[in-house]
């Protein structure tokens, strides 16, 4: 048995849970998710309670069990508070600052960047070198930080481009060093 598909999702208060077939619908004060789930894993809905179960033992079976209970997871703790991810711009001269709903990133290039992120993920830029990307969605607020990371990601020497608040550059020594 996975032992994450075994375990049963808490319904928190003020979210409605809905199944369709193979399509599930959370609805939360935050907005609403849907999702298509595989017709493998069998979804049942007991009051405040979401528990799934899988036809046998098969390796697909078993991946897609946990799988989907993390998804389902994920929309419910969605729907109640917001997924962020938070990004640091490091390098001289390197800036990003919102102008209406794009956000317009100075990186070092010939050319400023602009960046239309889609409706569902809101960005907010409160210091020239900081971006907050932050949704309901885990996976699109992960795209999206992951695309923006994309557009310069930090080099080892300097450490300049763009990086995860949380993340840790390994550095490496110059040429001088070996000298």
């Amino acid at each position: 048995m996975s032992r994450i598909g075994k375990k049963l999702i808490e319904i928190p208060k003020g979210v409605t849970v809905t199944r369709d077939g193979n399509n599930i619908k959370v609805k939360g004060p935050k907005g609403e998710l849907n999702k298509d789930l595989h017709h493998a894993i069998g979804v049942e809905i007991n009051g405040s309670e979401i528990s799934f179960t899988r036809p046998n033992d098969l390796k697909e079976n078993r991946a897609l069990h946990g799988l989907t209970r993390a998804l389902v997871n994920n929309m419910v703790t969605g729907v109640v508070t917001e997924y962020t991810k938070i990004l640091d711009i490091v390098g001289v001269g390197y800036r990003a600052e919102m102008k209406g709903s794009n956000l317009f990133i100075n990186i070092g290039y010939s050319h400023p960047i602009y960046f239309m992120p889609p409706a569902e993920v809101k960005i907010q830029t409160p210091t020239q070198s900081q971006i907050i990307v932050s949704g309901i969605d885990k996976q699109l607020v992960g795209q999206i930080a992951a695309k923006i990371r994309a557009f310069r990601k930090p080099e080892p020497y300097k450490g300049k481009g763009i990086k995860y608040s949380t993340e840790i550059i390994q550095r490496k020594a110059g040429k001088t060093a070996g000298k």
